[in-house]
């Protein structure tokens, strides 16, 4: 080969290099599963990431203290423990920081309560914990049982008892005024890609008008800062329905009278 052109070669190697490492990055989340067959339900969803240029990652639980990310088993380290299985793996307060965001379909009454009372001892709880704390956010699904899959199968029910259910709907109260978020199993990926593309566009500097984020059938979340009765005339679809808002919005005298006539039910975030 004749010097110029190995010469005019490399550089374009180095200038493709620099343009690729000058592209953004997609952004990721990391779905949690209790086990390795959990997983197959959300098929669709994965693909509706991809489809937005979201990237995910599939953790699979050991057990409440171990896991599988790939290749690597995580476990969570107890006083006086020495974790030896997998000297390459992350701790669990260390997975979220490679994340964008955390999405657990489900959760159950244990694990609700660690996260409720700022336990760790969990892999659920300690990458919660993590994510809380570094600012990522959190999605649960909010049509679960509360009783893990592992007992349903091996209790051979499928619900709490009414005592237990009504503490675990306390803990998650609790864990909504922490900042996680709750939403239908179906409608996790909808939420996903509604918090990351609201993220890029604010570091675009792009401002939005209120909207109406889905959680379910019969609640939506107002995002606006103003709820007007214009704005509310503006929405049939609410008809009948909760219309949830971030503590701290101004709700105007005339709203509360259209919410009123509409027979739609105002209820604030984070409040109990």
């Amino acid at each position: 080969m004749d010097i110029r052109e190995m010469v005019a070669s490399i550089t374009r190697e180095i200038l493709q290099s620099m343009n690729e490492a000058k592209t953004e990055p997609s952004p990721r989340v990391l779905y949690v599963f209790c086990d390795s067959q959990a997983h197959e339900a959300f098929a669709d969803h994965f693909i509706q990431l991809k489809n937005h240029g979201i990237c995910h990652d599939l953790l699979f639980l050991d057990g409440e203290t171990s896991c599988w990310l790939g290749m690597h088993k995580i476990e969570c380290g107890g006083a006086g423990k020495i974790i030896a299985a997998d000297e390459y793996a992350p701790v669990p307060l260390e997975v979220p920081k490679d994340y964008d965001g955390i999405v657990i379909p489900e959760i159950d009454l244990d694990n609700a309560a660690r996260v409720a009372s700022g336990m760790k001892g969990t892999i659920k709880a300690e990458i919660i914990f993590s994510a809380l704390v570094t600012g990522k956010f959190v999605l649960v699904g909010s049509d679960v049982p509360g009783i893990k899959r592992a007992d349903r199968r091996t209790l051979a029910t499928l619900t709490l008892p009414a005592a237990y259910e009504k503490r675990f709907h306390r803990h998650v109260q609790e864990m909504k005024e922490l900042g996680v978020e709750f939403a239908e199993q179906k409608r996790l990926a909808d939420r996903v890609i509604a918090r990351l593309n609201a993220v890029r566009k604010k570091a675009e500097g792009v401002s939005e008008k209120p909207v109406l984020t889905p959680l379910d059938e019969t609640e939506a979340v107002f995002t606006g800062r103003l709820l007007t009765a214009d704005w509310v005339r503006s929405q049939p679809q609410l008809q009948g329905t909760t219309l949830q808002v971030k503590q701290g919005t101004i709700v105007s005298p005339l709203a509360v009278d259209s919410l009123r006539e509409r027979g739609i039910t105002l209820s604030y975030l984070g409040k109990g």
